[in-house]
């Protein structure tokens, strides 16, 4: 497994945001791919800010998805920029000037009217929405949540599905909860039991989960950042966040 130091040097000049920053407007395939990645990977917190402007499931399901129609082609790369360059501060700003300056026109467009539509699970979106609790944050907060629970949820099934293809499913179900939960006197051998491993196991198990998830996590965050230096502000941030 790479180690959190993989965001560093050669490596981060892969990483998503930092190849669509680079390429600014032009044709660049590798950008194009991995805006696509990142816009699948965020549209919920962009509905959810759509819907707390007050437009109906069905404009907002228009408008974030011709916002993305527009994004996808390039319209706004040249706004990002490179120096304080997070993406998820990048998109809220375009989306806010999109709903500003262009609202009128996507939403004459209809679903299918010739635009590149993202693949995102609309239906979901106001399920998940309505299921939401009330709120006196403002949207722009609400927005900044969403997105770190979105990272979070992301790295989590990414976790999963490791654990999964090494056929340690059960455990993966057993150790999660450690990763945000201080475990009680006995924690350790209660799971030892249930996984039949010594509760020295479990501790051991335990700590190379929460590493490999905190590697991963970080790894994520630098798909969304320009430099690498800002990956920790942003880790701290984004915990900050779910911790309210």
């Amino acid at each position: 497994m790479p180690s959190s130091g993989s965001t560093g040097g050669g490596v981060f000049a892969t990483t998503h945001w930092s190849v669509v920053v680079t390429a600014g407007d032009s044709a660049s395939a590798n950008a194009h791919e991995a805006l696509q990645e990142l816009c699948r990977t965020y549209w919920y917190p962009l509905y959810a800010f759509v819907r707390r402007q007050g437009h109906t499931p069905e404009d907002a399901q228009d408008l974030t998805q011709a916002f993305f129609a527009r994004l996808l082609e390039k319209k706004y790369f040249r706004a990002a920029d490179r120096n304080r360059g997070r993406f998820r501060t990048f998109l809220l700003t375009s989306l806010k000037h999109f709903l500003i300056h262009e609202w009128h026109r996507a939403r004459a467009l209809k679903r299918g009217g010739g635009q590149a539509h993202l693949s995102w699970d609309a239906a979901s979106g106001e399920t998940r929405y309505q299921l939401e609790p009330a709120s006196e944050l403002p949207a722009e907060k609400i927005y900044d949540q969403r997105w770190a629970l979105s990272l979070f949820q992301k790295v989590l099934a990414q976790l999963r599905q490791e654990y999964v293809s090494a056929g340690k499913s059960a455990h993966f179900e057993e150790l999660k909860r450690f990763l945000t939960e201080i475990p009680d006197e006995g924690a350790y051998m209660r799971t030892a039991d249930r996984l039949h491993m010594a509760p020295a196991s479990v501790a051991v198990a335990v700590h190379r989960l929460r590493h490999h998830y905190g590697e991963l996590v970080r790894e994520e965050i630098a798909h969304t950042v320009s430099d690498p230096r800002e990956i920790q502000g942003e880790l701290c941030y984004l915990i900050e966040l779910v911790s309210q």
